[in-house]
């Protein structure tokens, strides 16, 4: 269950995660969710521009069923030398179940985003994705497993690994909170990055095309990170708060010049949303 896009997916797949957990009844006709959603260091496995920019994410759910929904989040970025200035919409339809001895739970997903041509944020280079996790549910620990195909220019393909465990406790007016501590790691090629410079027009410069193909063309662990989301829930309402901590790995570097390498750094940062269930 997984920053602007893997931001989504965890707003979108842990919350329908919980709310498949908190549900009483079957879901019986189609349910709308909107929600706000503030990140205060947008980052694609650790990897940043270089304003270090924050975002805000509003994000409509539509469930036609329990299982298949659709959504869509218009992305705002705020950084030094922007203020709230609209980056591109990211749209997603996906399909989620439980087996029926509630030991496995499965999120499969395509993703297509709509950036506007000027857009600096590092995944903006990609075109579409699809990803399918599943994860094993215990009193222990759950484990998850998943793996994804991305398309920029060219494609790229990924697995996840991942621990969390649930605490969920109901209190006497019906709320609920739930607590996960996460852990994850993130693999993959790296074809994104060769995208994004050309998508910015840096492979104009002799000799780093080269360089930078022979570099992405390896599957790599790209990041390492720990998170502990948090949701309190009251009839129709959610809280959504998750802190979280990212370690890039493989950080591609083009000797001499800075301005072509990769950024990114051990990272603390949060998001921080209120969502409604219509």
């Amino acid at each position: 269950m997984k920053k602007i896009l893997i931001l989504i997916l965890v707003s979108v797949c842990f919350g329908c995660f919980v709310q498949a957990q908190t549900d009483s009844t079957k879901k019986s006709k189609p349910q709308l969710k909107l929600s706000v959603n503030y990140n205060s260091n947008l980052n694609y496995y650790g990897r940043t521009d270089s304003l270090r920019s924050s975002g805000f994410f509003p994000l409509a759910e539509l469930w036609f069923t329990e299982n298949f929904y659709i959504n869509a989040a218009p992305i705002f970025v705020n950084n030094k030398s922007a203020s709230f200035e609209y980056a591109g919409t990211v749209a997603t339809a996906g399909y989620q179940f439980f087996t029926s001895d509630k030991k496995w739970f499965g999120n499969f997903y395509v993703l297509k985003p709509f950036y506007e041509s000027n857009s600096q944020l590092v995944q903006s280079a990609l075109k579409a994705q699809g990803a399918f996790s599943l994860t094993n549910l215990n009193k222990l620990v759950n484990v998850i497993g998943g793996a994804d195909v991305k398309y920029s220019d060219k494609l790229d393909f990924g697995v996840t690994g991942g621990l969390d465990h649930i605490f969920r406790k109901q209190f006497e007016d019906n709320s609920v909170l739930v607590v996960d501590p996460s852990a994850y790691l993130f693999a993959g090629t790296q074809e994104f990055t060769r995208s994004y410079y050309k998508k910015s027009n840096f492979l104009i410069f002799p000799g780093v095309g080269q360089t930078v193909s022979q570099e992405v063309k390896n599957f790599n662990i790209l990041s390492y990170e720990f998170s502990v989301p948090i949701i309190y829930a009251k009839q129709k309402f959610q809280l959504l708060f998750t802190p979280a901590y990212v370690i890039p790995q493989n950080l591609i570097t083009v000797e001499g010049r800075p301005d072509l390498s990769e950024q990114g750094k051990k990272t603390l940062y949060a998001t921080v949303g209120f969502k409604l269930i219509l």
